[in-house]
């Protein structure tokens, strides 16, 4: 009989893991029109007692790589059990396949397989993969609908699978633990220099964040005030080279002058103090966006 309850809390428990009624959206749609409200109203319609959050809807149009990065830069701070939806998709009705991946941790992000998991499967790591089986999965009446597919097969499959209408096996076939993957440049140290990539920009102040954390910073031994070489490249095409002290806050230079330090995630990020190191710069975001940092 203990071992009756024991095996029957475990499959509760996994249960439960899919069924927190939490789905979070995300999306390059902005706010102008109807559309994000559309998808919270396909999830209401599955169950109204969903609780449904916001991410983003700012992602700038087609940028799988910023869609990819703010996932990552989110997911880890919701409980296990938390559905996303990330529609970023400019390939919408054609081949790409739609995918719920669920991560070791256990959440589920219902997505284009599109290159947006690429970061999360590196830093999360994937438990399994389905693909979305549209015949069952699919908002009634959108059979036709080919271009909309956030409303009709991600927040209709994300809203079952949250409310627990459907179990993470019924979403689809079972796939391999392989997604499309977009190409960038892991932090690394090489001879003297670590290199990374600018992941994003923190965009309302214009200061750069790249992916190099600070456990790899801190093998230059570091110290407040260090004078570190920043060279950035687009592609194999420098932009920018400068010079810049490692400061643990802006305030520790002076006006409009550089700095490295450390952001919010603990990751090798540069500004200018109360000014944007982007735009005086002309450095952007993304994974064609490399950096090179060494000790002077």
């Amino acid at each position: 009989m203990k071992y009756l309850y024991s095996i029957l809390l475990f499959v509760s428990t996994q249960v439960v893991s899919a069924q927190n009624k939490t789905v979070v959206f995300q999306t390059d749609f902005g706010l102008k029109d109807g559309a994000v409200s559309a998808m919270k109203g396909v999830a209401m319609g599955v169950d109204s007692s969903l609780k449904l959050f916001d991410l983003t809807h700012e992602i700038p149009a087609y940028n799988i790589w910023e869609a990819a990065y703010r996932l990552e830069q989110t997911i880890a701070y919701w409980s296990a059990g938390t559905v996303f939806v990330s529609v970023v998709d400019p390939g919408v009705g054609t081949q790409r396949k739609s995918v719920i991946l669920k991560t070791k941790a256990g959440h589920f992000i219902v997505t284009p397989d599109n290159g947006t998991l690429t970061l999360i499967a590196q830093s999360q790591g994937i438990d399994q993969i389905r693909e979305i089986d549209e015949v069952q999965n699919r908002r009634k009446g959108s059979e036709k609908s080919y271009t909309f597919h956030g409303r009709d097969v991600y927040a209709f499959t994300a809203a079952k699978l949250a409310a627990g209408k459907i179990t993470f096996e019924q979403v689809g076939q079972q796939l391999p633990n392989q997604i499309v993957s977009l190409p960038y440049q892991k932090a690394s140290i090489e001879n003297n220099s670590i290199k990374g990539t600018i992941n994003i920009l923190d965009v309302q102040y214009g200061n750069i964040w790249t992916n190099i954390s600070g456990d790899l910073f801190k093998k230059f031994n570091p110290k407040i005030g260090d004078v570190f070489k920043v060279i950035i490249y687009k592609n194999k095409i420098k932009k920018h080279e400068s010079t810049m002290p490692y400061m643990a806050t802006f305030g520790g230079v002076a006006k409009g002058k550089p700095l490295l330090y450390l952001n919010s995630l603990l990751q090798v990020s540069f500004a200018l103090n109360m000014g944007s190191f982007s735009a005086v710069h002309k450095v952007l975001s993304g994974n064609e966006w490399k950096v090179e940092v060494s000790k002077k």
